[in-house]
C-alpha cells in the first residue's frame, strides 16, 4: 500500500508547479517584448533608409540646379546647411516625449543626419589637433561621427586649410568660461576672409586616465595640457600631491604618451580615452564642474536665419575719446543685446585696437542690420564675421 503525501508535501508541490508556471509566463512575456523590439528595430531601419534616400534626392536636386546655373559663383553646391540642421535638432527636442532625454534624443538624430550628409557629400572637417583633444570632441559633437575629421597643428593651419578648400569647414576654440578668450582664434579673423557659420558649446569634463599596463601604485608623473592641470589642481593636491605634473602640448598628446610608459597617467576627456584605449580610473575630476568651452565653425558661405542666431562683427575704431561708447550706442538704441566684446591689437599699427562684438540676432533681422548700418560711419572699418545658429546641443 503506497503512502499518502503529507499536507506539507502537497503545499510544496503546488508551489513548485506554480513557480514553474510563473517562470514560463515570464519567459513568454520576455520573448514577446523582444519580438516587439525586433519589429520596432525593423521599422526604424526602414525609416532611416527612407530618410537617407531622400537626402540623396536632395543632393541630386542641388547638383542639377548648379549644373544648370549661369552664375559662376554658384557652381559649387552647398550640402551642409547649419541653419537647417539647427532647426531639425530643435524640433526633435521640442516634440520629444521621453523616456529618452531631449539632449540624448537630439544626439541620436545628430548621428543620423551626419550619415545622411555623408551620402550627399562627404564632409572633411579640419580641427585644432591632435586627435583626442576637446576640439576634436567639439568637431564630432557638431558634425557627427560620419564626418572626416582631420587634426591640424595650429589654429592658423585650420584657417589656412579651409581657405584653400582642402577642408570644407574648420573647428577652433574661441573662449573658455574659466580661462577666457583664445586670442589666436580672434587674430585669425584679422587676416582671413572666412566667416563664422556655427558654434559649439562643450562642457569640459576631465578624466584621470591610465593604460592597461599602468602600475598605479608606482605613478611618477601625470601628463596633461597646462590648462587642464590648472583646472584639476585641487583634486590633484588631494589625491596625488607628490606625483610630478608634466604640461604637454595637448590632452591628446598626454593620452598618447601612456602607450609606452607604465609609470604615468594622463588627464584628458572622453574622446582621448576612446581614441587611445585608456581606462578612466577617475571621472569628472575638474575643480569647476560647470567649466565650458565655446568653439567656432568657420567656412566660406553666409548662413540663412535659423530663428535663434548670433551675429559677430569686428570693428576698427578711430583713436579718440569715447570711441567705444559711440560704437555701443546704436546697439542699445535698436534693442540689440550684446553678448560679448573682446579687444585685440590692430597689427601692424602701434597702439591701435579692434573690437570683436557678439550680439543676439541675425544680420537679416531689421534691428541688427539697422544697428550695424548706424555703426559703420562711426568707425574706420566694420566687417560682419557671420550670422549663425546658436549652439543647440
Amino acid at each position: 500500500m503506497s503512502e499518502q503525501p503529507t499536507n506539507k508535501e502537497m503545499d510544496n508541490k503546488h508551489q513548485t508547479v506554480a513557480g514553474a508556471s510563473d517562470n514560463a509566463t515570464s519567459k513568454e512575456f520576455l520573448d514577446h517584448l523582444r519580438q516587439s523590439i525586433d519589429n520596432v528595430d525593423t521599422k526604424i531601419q526602414e525609416l532611416i533608409n527612407n530618410r537617407a534616400r531622400l537626402a540623396q534626392q536632395v543632393a541630386t536636386v542641388k547638383k542639377d540646379h548648379v549644373a544648370n546655373s549661369k552664375d559662376a559663383a554658384a557652381r559649387n553646391p552647398i550640402f551642409y546647411r547649419p541653419e537647417r540642421e539647427a532647426q531639425v535638432l530643435k524640433a526633435v527636442m521640442a516634440r520629444n516625449e521621453g523616456p529618452i532625454s531631449d539632449e540624448k534624443m537630439a544626439r541620436l538624430f545628430r548621428e543620423i543626419m551626419s550619415v545622411c550628409l555623408d551620402l550627399e557629400a562627404p564632409q572633411r572637417i579640419g580641427f585644432l589637433g591632435p586627435v583626442g583633444t576637446f576640439t576634436h570632441a567639439a568637431a564630432l559633437k557638431h558634425f557627427g561621427k560620419a564626418a572626416d575629421t582631420v587634426p591640424l597643428n595650429t589654429i592658423t593651419d585650420v584657417f589656412r586649410e579651409v581657405e584653400a578648400g582642402t577642408a570644407m569647414y574648420g573647428v577652433v576654440p574661441v573662449e573658455n568660461s574659466s580661462e577666457g578668450v583664445v586670442n589666436h582664434t580672434l587674430d585669425g579673423f584679422l587676416s582671413s576672409s572666412l566667416k563664422i557659420i556655427g558654434e559649439v558649446e562643450l562642457p569640459i569634463h576631465q578624466n584621470f586616465l591610465v593604460a592597461e599596463h599602468t602600475k598605479v601604485e608606482n605613478l611618477s608623473r601625470i601628463y596633461s595640457h597646462q590648462q587642464s592641470l590648472a583646472q584639476c589642481r585641487h583634486w590633484l593636491d588631494v589625491n596625488f600631491p607628490n606625483v610630478e605634473r608634466v604640461a604637454v602640448s595637448s590632452n591628446g598628446e598626454a593620452a598618447r604618451r601612456l602607450k609606452n610608459e607604465w609609470h604615468s597617467a594622463a588627464i584628458a576627456g572622453d574622446v582621448a580615452a576612446a581614441e587611445y584605449d585608456l581606462h578612466k580610473l577617475y571621472k569628472n575630476i575638474e575643480d569647476n564642474p560647470s567649466n565650458t568651452t565655446r568653439f567656432l565653425i568657420i567656412g566660406h558661405e553666409a548662413i540663412a536665419p535659423s530663428g535663434q542666431d548670433k551675429t559677430s562683427i569686428v570693428v576698427s575704431a578711430h583713436d579718440k575719446a569715447g570711441a567705444l561708447i559711440e560704437i555701443l550706442k546704436p546697439l542699445s538704441y535698436h534693442g540689440v543685446s550684446m553678448t560679448s566684446i573682446e579687444t585685440r591689437p590692430e597689427r601692424p599699427n602701434k597702439w591701435a585696437y579692434v573690437f570683436f562684438i557678439d550680439m543676439d540676432g541675425h544680420i537679416d533681422d531689421s534691428n541688427v542690420s539697422a544697428a550695424i548700418k548706424d555703426i559703420r560711419p562711426l568707425v574706420k572699418d566694420l566687417r560682419v564675421l557671420g550670422s549663425y545658429p546658436k549652439a543647440v546641443l
